[in-house]
């Protein structure tokens, strides 16, 4: 089980050794990375410099003065923003596509491009996005993306949209999401040192339906890596990028 791999196709070549699947909780493209701002789509293209200047803002929620920098950095570029970034992601993709094993289960993160995901998965994997699956005798349940933050990452959606994917999957073994349930020790990051944003619906459903597991990504270094609500075991999965190690699911 992994989540939030932005870019570590090294590792995620690995995850799945000795498993029966690999379940990966969304998040594969490297845009920025906090902890190393001269890794990234951004830096690539703005240099590291520049990489700094936006995770300062962004830490500092000068997300205005964030989206001037960047609007002022991508006057400078020679053709479409759009083509560029999609350029970028493609050859990341083509990498981490490559590297997940079969079978591998896996569902989007906020800056992932649903859009493209179904020219790179092979055979071996499988897209769920509001849907159930079975594997090795237990139903799952993925729902991928995030809500809408002033981060406006690529695949944020209403929270109307994200609790309709919620209500489709129903009672299931595990709940698999890459955002949290809405509880502050879960979203809250302790090196962005903001909240993020987590779902109400999704900690609804946990109380309502009573999974045996709930898994998620999205927040980095949480607070709180697990807890229980009711009887679900409720973890977060890992920055995978970071740590190179899966979370194992054993029953």
């Amino acid at each position: 089980m992994v989540s939030d791999v932005h870019g570590n196709a090294r590792d995620l070549a690995r995850a799945g050794e000795g498993a029966d699947a690999l379940v990966c909780l969304g998040d594969l493209i490297l845009f920025l990375d906090y902890a190393d701002p001269a890794r990234g789509i951004f830096p690539d293209l703005f240099g590291e410099e520049n990489a700094r200047r936006l995770i300062d803002l962004r830490t500092e929620r000068r997300f205005d003065e964030a989206r001037e920098l960047g609007s002022r950095l991508w006057s400078g570029i020679d053709g479409d923003r759009a083509k560029v970034v999609e350029a970028a992601v493609r050859a990341q993709y083509t990498e981490l596509f490559a590297a997940f094993p079969a079978p591998t289960y896996a569902t989007y993160g906020n800056v992932d491009m649903p859009g493209l995901w179904k020219e790179y998965a092979g055979p071996g994997v499988t897209v769920l996005d509001g849907e159930r699956v079975e594997i090795g005798g237990r139903t799952f349940g993925f729902v991928g993306g995030g809500l809408r933050t002033e981060m406006r990452t690529p695949f944020e959606i209403s929270d109307e949209e994200y609790a309709a994917k919620i209500e489709a999957i129903g009672e299931v073994d595990v709940l698999c999401t890459h955002i949290p349930p809405e509880v502050p020790d879960l979203v809250y990051d302790t090196v962005a040192r903001r909240f993020e944003r987590g779902s109400t619906a999704l900690l609804e459903a946990i109380r309502r339906t009573r999974p045996r597991y709930a898994l998620f990504g999205h927040v980095h270094q949480p607070l709180v890596q697990r807890m229980r609500i009711g009887p679900t075991e409720c973890v977060n999965v890992g920055h995978f990028a970071a740590t190179g190690r899966p979370w194992v699911l054993e029953w």
